[in-house]
């Protein structure tokens, strides 16, 4: 049997060291539990980046992969299979959605609205050819492909790969007189997350959303919200939009829509929008096959019909309500909605990371982003013994410093 040093020095041997993990080997999970392969338990607290939301190998997600892998894999797109068509039913009855678009990755269905807002901004906006722009935010992540990193204000994710495809402005997060004053003629989008999730969870100041839906509605916009991160239940919405009452024109959704166990994402917009796509215009080898469908929708059932985006309204106010009950002079800020938080560190606490370390001995895995700040996301069937556990662990390791 191999050991943790063992695999990690292969992994670090082979592999790219375009990741700096935690050094734990993990083998096995269950609900919010994962196990190490020297038998420890953690209480993750991340979620796989919030793909996890209904829990580690949830058993309904898991029998329907199984049902359906015994059946039919993959058509591709060349045929139609008989999963495909009640996905589109059910997601759209779930999100009030009208076309369904169905990819792989967050980052594909991000390149998929870019390429179909576009072409609408031609096709029916009027904009003239090679014009068309789109807004976005700083410290925006959308992503890792080249089209996307583009306009990435993030050092680490563009430097050194360019040259990058022109057409995009990019605004402060947060401020709505930025984003007026950068509509023009050729603005057919404006690309955004709800709450800022790889910026260290930020939480955009009340009324923002408000406003930029009446610019956008004014001007002939498509407000397109990346919720890959923040859907799906994790803010204690089935959307994040809901918690600013608003309606997207074309919405992201991804990671936690097949619970962990297989990509799938969705672009889900306003017939207009992805009405202007014709055949051979754009596709996916996998994308929409029949495994992703069906695994999909178990997921989309065990999130609605078992409660979990309630329990993450309640267990997330729980949770930051504790967190900021700890008494600790490297707290600056507690942050977040329902099950997205963030504990923001004072810059002379030294990183983050140290403090996720020290977490890990003591049996919690959560994520360091942005230098100071601990993400804390975990799956949304934590209970409330759970996250009281958590709290205390977080106060000790937090107080002590």
């Amino acid at each position: 049997m191999s050991t943790t040093a063992a695999l990690i020095e292969t992994e670090y041997r082979l592999g790219a060291h375009n990741y700096k993990p935690l050094d734990v080997v993990l083998s096995r999970g269950e609900g919010v539990y994962v196990w190490d392969i020297e038998g420890n338990r953690y209480l993750d607290c991340l979620s796989a980046y919030s793909a996890v939301n209904q829990g580690h190998c949830h058993p309904k997600i898991f029998k329907a992969m199984i049902e359906q892998a015994q059946k039919l894999t993959l058509t591709s797109r060349a045929f139609r299979n008989d999963q495909l068509a009640h996905f589109y039913e059910e997601i759209a009855a779930l999100t009030g959605s009208h076309k369904v678009l169905p990819m792989n990755s967050g980052a594909e269905a991000v390149e998929t609205a870019i390429k179909a807002v576009r072409k609408w901004g031609y096709e029916v906006k009027g904009v003239a050819a090679e014009k068309a722009e789109i807004i976005v935010c700083s410290n925006n992540f959308h992503g890792r492909t080249m089209g996307i990193v583009g306009f990435s204000t993030d050092p680490d994710a563009r430097s050194g790969f360019g040259p990058f495809a022109p057409g995009f402005k990019i605004v402060p997060f947060g401020d709505i007189d930025a984003f007026r004053e950068a509509i023009s003629e050729n603005t057919v989008a404006f690309l955004v997350e709800p709450i800022l999730g790889e910026a260290g969870v930020i939480v955009p100041p009340v009324g923002y959303f408000a406003g930029v839906r009446e610019l956008c509605t004014k001007h002939g916009i498509t407000l397109i919200l990346d919720e890959i991160q923040t859907g799906l239940g994790r803010t204690g919405k089935l959307l994040a939009e809901e918690h600013e009452g608003i309606e997207a024109d074309v919405t992201l959704i991804g990671k936690a829509l097949s619970g962990g166990f297989y990509p799938v994402s969705a672009v889900l917009s306003n017939s207009e929008v992805l009405g202007v796509l014709k055949p051979g215009q754009h596709g996916s080898t996998f994308g929409g096959n029949p495994l992703a469908c069906a695994i999909a929708r178990a997921a989309l059932k065990a999130l609605t019909e078992e409660g979990m985006i309630e329990n993450s309204a309640r267990m997330g106010e729980r949770f930051q309500n504790g967190l900021r009950d700890i008494r600790s002079n490297i707290i600056k800020d507690v942050r977040g909605r329902g099950l997205m938080l963030a504990v923001e560190l004072v810059p002379e606490a030294g990183g983050a990371r140290q403090y996720c370390e020290a977490l890990k001995a003591r049996g919690i895995l959560a994520k360091d982003t942005h230098g100071d700040t601990i993400r804390i996301a975990p799956p949304l069937v934590i209970t409330e013994d759970q996250v009281d556990w958590a709290i205390e662990h977080f106060a000790a390791v937090l107080a002590s410093a």
